[in-house]
């Protein structure tokens, strides 16, 4: 096997621009962080690289804060809509720390003529998205701008909770031996989303899986609270790019199996005919464990307990490798490299 370089030309910051790719989740988004957003704002909360940042309080508990912003296109698909989404993608951000999510805040971006009450129905999805979790928003703000300046509605939304003594999550605690579990198939929000905006019919509705995920951590916590080591949802970029970042960022490798990652039938077929890849495909209700093998099937066990996790799967291993590839026994045992996100495959979908 060839061996590649993790190496992409550095940002132009003098004469360089943003581009869709900067956004997508993948490759392009970590350089962008890398190289302009951590640079400048440098802090050791920052290097944690994780979907929030974890900090001690007086007391001795630790605290972690997460920040999304949301900027789907359409607003409103099977399954769900920029509300509910807002709220369960901060609330799993927090989670995926390991963290009891507690409050929210919301902020609002809104166009000028955008119809009052799509914003009442979108704000009513926020108000039983957080009523059902459990975790209020407490805070927030709105602003106004000029027709033709902000494409209906964005939303931002803040989150803080708190971890227990003894749990330690984090996209740098993968070590080799370790097994990777999946919380259930993949590709249905993104799918949901692209089928939307194209006007697609497929003769089953595909829905947005997007949900609250802090339960399910809770109950794999409570089996082994210092054998779940990390813990991610893999959101834009989708399985394979989510991967990649926990591969960096720990410094080993992993092997999959394609047969084991669970996709849909009704998705696949909509995946062959937009000539799009799963592994790639944004998700909003499910994650990745990755576990010390001895708890491995308690904890799959917890899982599969949980309404949120019934489809849950072992789909492969931590590997020592240098080079941090994910690799993947593929269904005709072969192996192939699984990269990271290379541009934009699904624009403006969480």
């Amino acid at each position: 096997m060839t061996v590649k370089k993790d190496y992409i030309r550095p940002l132009d910051l003098k004469n360089g621009r943003i581009d869709m790719g900067h956004g997508a989740g993948g490759r392009a988004a970590a350089q962008l962080i890398e190289e302009l957003f951590l640079q400048a704002f440098d802090n050791e909360y920052l290097r944690q690289g994780n979907d929030g940042a974890a900090f001690d309080i007086p007391d001795g508990h630790k605290l972690v804060m997460a920040t999304d912003g949301h900027v789907v296109s359409p607003l409103f698909f099977p399954g769900g809509d920029v509300g509910c989404l807002s709220v369960h993608g901060t609330i799993n951000d927090v989670a995926m720390c390991g963290a009891r999510p507690l409050h929210l805040a919301a902020s609002f971006i809104i166009e000028e003529g955008f119809p009052l009450a799509d914003l009442k129905r979108i704000v009513d999805s926020m108000a039983a998205a957080s009523r059902e979790a459990g975790v209020p928003v407490v805070t927030g703000d709105t602003k106004v701008v000029e027709k033709g300046k902000g494409d209906g509605v964005f939303i931002s939304t803040t989150g803080i909770g708190v971890v227990a003594r003894g749990v330690a999550i984090s996209g740098a605690n993968a070590r080799p031996g370790d097994v990777v579990l999946l919380s259930g198939t993949i590709g249905e929000h993104g799918v949901a989303v692209m089928s939307q905006r194209e006007s697609l019919e497929f003769e089953t509705t595909i829905a947005s899986d997007t949900a609250a995920l802090h339960t399910l951590v809770a109950a794999m916590l409570q089996v082994s609270s210092d054998g779940v080591r990390v813990l991610r949802d893999p959101t834009r970029g989708g399985l394979a790019t989510t991967l990649n970042e926990i591969a960096r960022q720990s410094g080993v490798g992993m092997l999959l199996v394609e047969s084991a990652i669970p996709v849909l039938p009704q998705v696949d077929a909509a995946c062959e005919l937009l000539g799009l890849d799963p592994l790639y495909i944004a998700n909003e209700g499910k994650l990745i464990a990755i576990c010390a093998p001895e708890a491995a099937e308690a904890v799959l066990a917890a899982m599969r307990a949980h309404p949120l996790g019934g489809n849950a799967v072992r789909i492969g291993t931590v590997t020592e490798d240098a080079h941090h590839f994910v690799q993947m026994e593929t269904r005709f045992g072969g192996r192939r490299v699984v990269d990271w996100l290379s541009g934009e495959q699904l624009p403006r979908i969480c």
